[in-house]
């Protein structure tokens, strides 16, 4: 397993807070890519109200979306930085959805031990153990839940994002394509399914790598 400092991590994340969102998919400024992302939760999402465990949340976007569509989301980020930025989006807005500062592939007792959807977007390429944070979500769902993972494989377009010293032995750093991380979840889910993002709204620009969405029912 990568010996990675998790100080050094949060560290990272902390020195991308202030320009995070510009990218289209993390901000949402957009309001066609804001729209796409929210009709794509809906169809991934069971009805309303449910609980919510936003993993790796970032800045809070995808949080604040589910609060919008009815739902209790709590997120969570290793990143203080992230996580303060995440609070100001949904105070902003009118909700007090919770955001906590902790491990993402181990996360806080304080975010709670039960939930009807677990979600993660963008998240396993940073993880040492992902397969292991994979089981511990799994365990997290409630009976019928479902865990939805947003995810990709860049090292197809040869641009793999950089990080922290030791991320190189990252066993999935530049992301995992779909194929592997299904064989991953299948001992534990009574379903899982692909759904291909490849609609360039999405990411407000074309993409030439693989992009996708997991859904996996307990």
């Amino acid at each position: 397993m990568p010996d990675l400092d998790p100080q050094s991590i949060a560290s990272y994340w902390d020195a991308e807070a202030d320009t995070f969102d510009d990218e289209a998919d993390h901000g949402l400024r957009d309001l066609r890519v804001r729209a796409a992302w929210a009709g794509r939760l809906r169809t991934w999402m069971p009805r309303p109200p449910t609980d919510v465990l936003d993993l790796g949340c970032g800045t809070g976007s995808l949080t604040l979306l589910l609060a919008e569509q009815g739902h209790r989301p709590v997120g969570v980020d290793l990143s203080p930085r992230m996580a303060e930025a995440a609070q100001r989006k949904l105070a902003a807005a009118g909700f007090t959805a919770p955001v906590l500062t902790g491990d993402a592939s181990d996360p806080p007792a304080a975010a709670g031990t039960s939930f009807d959807v677990v979600l993660a977007r963008h998240l396993l390429w940073t993880l040492p153990a992902p397969e292991r944070a994979l089981r511990t979500w799994m365990s997290l769902l409630r009976p019928h839940g479902r865990l939805i993972l947003i995810e990709g494989n860049w090292q197809a377009s040869g641009d793999g994002p950089p990080y922290v010293p030791g991320a190189g032995s990252l066993p999935w750093l530049g992301g995992v394509s779909a194929e592997p991380l299904v064989e991953v979840l299948r001992p534990y889910a009574a379903d899982v399914r692909v759904e291909p993002l490849t609609d360039p709204v999405l990411w407000g620009k074309p993409i030439h790598d693989e992009r996708y969405a997991v859904i996996a029912h307990r």
